[in-house]
Parts: structure tokens; sequence; C-alpha cells
């Protein structure tokens, strides 16, 4: 994940709770991808605070540093290395095709791209083969990158000898959380709702969330599978689904008292992960511990996989 700072309720709906539950299926490796955060902004300024920041809402989501390690990718040399390696077995032709590429792109609208935004791709196989991937938990958005993956680790091992699995990847199990104005979750636009947020913070918020536009006061009949705030209750508040959907459809359920009893729901979700969190930013010496202790473990990792590699290409 690309160090933002802190998160929000789409990255824990669409990722951490994901990745929590695998911890008990697999060995995982849970990279802070620093440089993968300059191929679309090359200041550094602010990406130390936010990876702190970001780790700390990991640990706070429940990721268990003993049995996972996490790491810094700029801390692990071995991570560059075998990028520049894996970028002599595409081309530039493979990568132009890669189509969440092209919808960054156009999200963007950049004009131009930088050479390593092209090439992202490949870092990102350096990433998942290094430890030996075998399965990367995305979305669907992510799957090309998968198979770019996939094509690289299969050059690699019929040019030289097999060093490589071919991963597959895994897609997360909910559907992608809207942000409070309908569209795509993004702190940048200011839709989101952070997992540090308090609860009056989390009821301010959700009171901008958009609803049924049909439904402008209550006694209107709404239409709930159209309504941002039902799908908010369908994650955080699901034993009162039916009441909410009766309620709204009647028109005897105003929006303004859905939202507050939404809101409260998802402060009660996240309540645990505050307190963790709070725990967190008052031992920040704790916090560089376990980052260390990972990157101590990732680079032991990656040592071994690049003497490998080394000994396949014959330039060990």
């Amino acid at each position: 994940m690309r160090p933002t700072g802190k998160l929000h309720l789409g990255h824990l709906v669409g990722a951490l709770e994901n990745w929590v539950a695998l911890q008990n299926e697999y060995q995982n490796y849970h990279l802070i991808a620093d440089y993968h955060a300059l191929t679309t902004n090359p200041d550094t300024s602010e990406i130390e605070n936010n990876s702190i920041d970001m780790l700390i809402d990991w640990l706070s989501a429940g990721i268990d540093p003993a049995k996972s390690p996490v790491f810094r990718q700029s801390r692990i040399k071995e991570h560059t290395e075998l990028h520049l390696l894996f970028s002599m077995l595409i081309t530039t032709a493979r990568l132009e095709r890669n189509p969440t590429l092209k919808e960054q792109v156009r999200d963007l609208a950049l004009e131009t791209i930088a050479y390593g935004h092209l090439g992202y791709p490949v870092l990102q196989a350096a990433d998942i083969l290094l430890y030996k991937g075998e399965v990367v938990p995305v979305g669907e958005d992510q799957l090309p990158h998968i198979e770019i993956t996939r094509e690289i680790a299969r050059r690699f091992n019929q040019q030289y000898k097999p060093v490589f699995p071919e991963p597959e990847g895994k897609l997360t199990k909910f559907a992608r959380l809207q942000g409070l104005d309908g569209k795509r979750m993004s702190k940048s636009v200011g839709n989101t709702i952070l997992l540090s947020d308090s609860p009056e913070a989390i009821a301010k918020k959700m009171k901008t969330g958009v609803t049924d536009p049909q439904k402008i006061r209550k006694g209107d009949p709404g239409r709930p599978d159209v309504c941002l705030i039902f799908a908010y209750h369908n994650k955080f508040n699901v034993a009162e689904v039916a009441e909410i959907r009766k309620g709204c459809e009647s028109g005897a359920l105003g929006c303004v008292d859905c939202k507050m009893n939404c809101a409260k729901h998802v402060a009660d979700a996240l309540s645990g992960h505050r307190e963790k969190r709070s725990y967190y930013e008052k031992h920040p010496t704790e916090v560089r511990d376990i980052l260390s202790d990972g990157e101590r473990r990732a680079q032991s990792v990656a040592h071994e996989t690049m003497t490998q590699v080394h000994d396949a290409m014959g330039m060990g």
C-alpha cells in the first residue's frame, strides 16, 4: 500500500480486513510502498510521516507484526535491483497496453508520464517475487498487474533457471465502499471517513452523505438500494438492515435519523481501532521497533532470493 497517511473506511473494507483474515491462512508480508508513491508525485516531504501514520492504522486494524513482517520498500535495496533485472524481460509495448495504467492516465488527466510510472508494474512484480509470493490479495483493477508479474516470472524461469512461482491474485471479499459523495473514496476529494475519526467527526461527515435524490423529506418513500447511507448500513449495521429498508420505503424513516444511526454504528465499529491507535501514537518507539524488526526479517528473505537470482543468471 502506498503511504498516504491516515487510512479511511475504503482501505479497511477493501484491503485491511482481508489482510487481517489472511494472516491465519498464509505467511504474509506487508509492504509500505514508498517508492511507488513517487510514480505520480516526486515530493518526498511527507513520506516518512505518512508511512508511520499508515503503519499505525495497519497495527490498529489487527495486522500482527509477529506473524506478518511490515517494512518500507526503500529500506530493502533488493527491490530496486530485482526491478532493474526484470525490466530487461518486458517490452515497453507490453507495459503501454496495461489497462490499469491507461485508467490512471485518464483519471489523473496526465499529458505525459514518467518512465517510473510506466514501469511501476515491473517494480510491483519485484515486490511480489522477491518474497516468492504465491497469492496476492488485490482488487479487480489490479489483476492486470498480477498477470504481468506472472509473465515476468515465467520469462525469467525460462531464460535462466526456475526461481520464482507464478502468483495468483486473490480478490477481496467486499465491493469497494463509495465516498460520502457517492464517488470513489479519496482523501484528496474530501469524501472520506478516517479510521481515526472521533464519533463527533463521523457524525458531522455522515450528515453530508448523499441519499436517494427523490426522497426530499421525511414521509417521502425512499429507494434504499440507490442510497449511499443504506450501503454503509449493509456493512456496519447488518442487524437493522431489514427494518431500515422497510422504514425508508414507507417514508416513516427520515434521512437525518437514518444518517445519525449509521454514524453511531460506524463509530462503534471503529472504537477498538481508535483505542489501539491512541496507544501506538503514545508509544512511537515501539512502532519504530516493529518496523525495524520487520525490515530485518524482510531483508533476510530478500537476500536469499537475490542469491538464487544471481546463481541462476551466472552472475553470483
